[in-house]
């Protein structure tokens, strides 16, 4: 009997070119399951190129390759044969593989011994083990610089009253 036309394959992996990835999750046998049984994890595996936006991924694994324009996540592994390339901001990020493009990580930051980060990168915390590259520019998140710009309607500070 043949497939139908529009299911891949049992057990492949399908991305269409430029398509974005909406709350992807892995495939089963791809990568060992979430710790919570509701996590939102997009594993791009070893061999696999994707290209695309990816949006409320909670973690994302890649094993392969994968460009984005902007990526947002809470968590960003690239493992030792992982490269990522794009702009990205999340919470935390280990690199064991390649980054190569803008990283903004408001948390920490953790370059293992393979890996490598090209280009400008931002964290609040950091971390290179030794082996680690980090060619390009860096940044340190400070509370100032991290602080929004404008905000809505402050609560007055003074102890002044408010109808002068």
């Amino acid at each position: 009997m043949a497939p139908k036309p529009n299911s891949p394959p049992a057990g492949a992996n399908v991305a269409r070119p430029g398509a974005p990835v909406a709350g992807a999750s892995a495939p089963r046998g791809t990568a060992a399951r979430p710790e919570h049984g509701d996590r939102r994890t997009l594993v791009v595996g070893k061999g696999i190129s994707l290209q695309g936006t990816v949006t409320e991924a909670e973690k994302l694994i890649i094993d392969g390759t994968m460009e984005s324009q902007l990526l947002q996540a809470q968590e960003l592994l690239i493992n030792h044969s992982g490269v990522f390339k794009g702009e990205v901001e999340v919470e935390d990020a280990e690199v064991a593989g390649t980054f190569d493009g803008s990283l903004t990580v408001n948390g920490s930051l953790i370059i293992r011994a393979t890996g490598r980060v090209i280009g400008t990168a931002r964290a609040r915390r950091l971390s290179v083990e030794d082996g680690g590259q980090l060619s390009g520019k860096m940044e340190m998140i400070t509370e100032a610089s991290s602080a929004p710009t404008a905000r809505l309607a402050p609560a007055p500070r003074s102890s002044e009253p408010a109808d002068a």
